[in-house]
């Protein structure tokens, strides 16, 4: 399979042909993430890697005005699609289990002190994040790209334009806010 590399900045919604290229030339690692995050889930049940990353391909599809310049750029819009998604699972399940018998999804950061977290939990740290975008949208960022997408401080400083330094940063912030948050509910 031949490396795509589309023009700079190409808007995917635009150019479904463009989507494509991209999917099928990631389409390995997009699974690989995937995989990763579900295999830290008892939730695996209610969603397999392939549709998580069918879905977060759809949400591509359907969304307006994105452009990618590179892989990073790709994958940080992957990683916050793919958190999207799987809070949207999570959500969909608590409401129909309110709670009893609640599948259990490991979140494998600093954050969670890779405890198992039931589906409230897995919501409450949306929230956290969503609370954090209020105050530093680049924090929330870094922490997609980091945990959803599975990019490293580099990977991530380049997609973002930013050094390792101001990444690692930018990470200890956030994991700080989000440990805060969690903490006081």
């Amino acid at each position: 399979m031949s490396e795509v590399t589309p023009n700079s900045q190409t808007p995917i919604g635009a150019i479904p042909d463009t989507l494509n290229a991209f999917f099928q030339s990631l389409y390995r690692e997009l699974h690989s993430l995937a995989h990763q995050q579900l295999n830290r889930s008892a939730a695996s049940a209610a969603l397999n890697t392939t549709a998580l990353v069918h879905e977060v391909y759809l949400r591509f599809a359907n969304a307006e005005n994105i452009s990618v310049a590179d892989r990073q750029h790709f994958l940080a819009y992957a990683a916050n699609a793919m958190r999207s998604v799987v809070v949207d699972i999570m959500r969909a399940h608590s409401a129909v289990k309110r709670g009893g018998g609640a599948a259990l999804l490991t979140l494998n950061t600093d954050i969670s002190n890779a405890a198992p977290a039931s589906t409230d939990e897995v919501l409450r740290i949306h929230e956290a994040l969503l609370d954090l975008a209020n105050i530093d949208a680049t924090l929330v960022r870094v922490v997609e790209m980091r945990y959803f997408a599975g990019l490293n401080e580099d990977e991530i400083a380049g997609a973002m334009q930013l050094s390792a330094r101001t990444v690692r940063r930018h990470w200890q912030k956030a994991r700080i806010f989000l440990r805060a948050s969690l903490t006081a509910h």
